[in-house]
């Protein structure tokens, strides 16, 4: 037992000299990309909700993405400033949790998978999954695992008050006749 406390401990100590040591200009670069590529891969999801809604001619998932939208960017920033969280890279701003990035591309994929189904949805949480990887990546390091949760549950949860299955047709009518009977169904679909 003592052997692993030993070993356990000397890796402990490795890991925290490998996080100290800079970081080559590569690297630097490298996560200077993945978090400018985050920072307008949030706005994807959401506008390829917004060209959906308009083909499709869905005035009803227009409104419904305008509600999420708005409740999203509300809930963000309540949480953001009630909250106060102290980013990990040590800036005192404060307003780490939720991560806005995240509450914003998961709120367009989960209404694009709510709204219109898994084919739209994948697509889009992946670009959703890029943006929150891209905020703890990235060369700033401004979130942490706790930060993202929030932001995709911030986004996801918005999204699920408002936003209903589409379908194109409500209601559907049948009609049947037989042995000098005749029927007449009705159906609402909600």
């Amino acid at each position: 037992m003592m052997k692993y406390s030993i070993f356990m401990l000397l890796l402990l100590s490795l890991w925290e000299i490998k996080g100290q040591q800079t970081e080559s200009p590569k690297e630097i670069a490298t996560e200077t990309t993945i978090e400018k590529v985050g920072d307008y891969a949030q706005f994807v999801p959401t506008a390829f909700s917004l060209v959906t809604v308009l083909a499709k001619g869905d005035k009803q998932g227009f409104w419904q993405l305008s509600k999420s939208v708005g409740t999203n960017l509300a809930a963000t920033w309540i949480l953001k400033y009630a909250i106060n969280k102290p980013r990990p890279e040590g800036r005192l701003d404060g307003h780490a949790f939720p991560s806005g990035h995240t509450s914003f591309a998961f709120q367009g994929a989960s209404f694009l998978q709510r709204r219109y189904g898994w084919k739209y949805g994948i697509p889009a949480y992946a670009v959703a999954a890029y943006v929150a990887y891209s905020r703890i990546e990235g060369v700033n390091d401004r979130h942490d695992g706790w930060d993202i949760l929030g932001g995709a549950l911030t986004g996801i949860a918005s999204t699920y008050l408002f936003t209903t299955p589409y379908m194109k047709e409500h209601f559907d009518v049948s009609f049947q006749s037989g042995d000098g009977s005749y029927a007449l169904g009705v159906v609402y679909k909600f």
